[in-house]
């Protein structure tokens, strides 16, 4: 979850540290984006935060290597109505796996 409670997605389509997700993806599945290097909140290990350029310039936070995202469907602080659509995108979980 993000600093406000929001949760952050990851998307199997991805590779380390590169984002897949672009123009109507990335409309329903918004990236999490920073404008310099991300802050660890609560119950983040900063040894897998990091950051990866996307193809418009913008740094987008990874987590374990994972681009994430938001679903644009969840509303509300806790929200998960994004887990398991398509059978690719997926809960990250606080140690940077995926939860299914």
């Amino acid at each position: 979850m993000d600093g406000a409670g929001m949760t952050l997605y990851l998307f199997l389509r991805d590779e380390p540290n590169v984002s897949n997700c672009y123009d109507a993806c990335a409309s329903r599945w918004p990236p999490l984006l920073v404008d310099g290097e991300p802050v660890a909140g609560e119950g983040v290990d900063p040894a897998l935060l990091g950051i990866t350029e996307r193809t418009d310039g913008t740094l987008q936070v990874t987590y374990n290597g994972w681009p994430l995202y938001y679903f644009a469907r969840d509303e509300r602080p806790g929200d998960t109505l994004g887990q398991g659509v398509g059978d690719v995108w997926y809960v990250i979980s606080p140690t940077g796996e995926v939860v299914q």
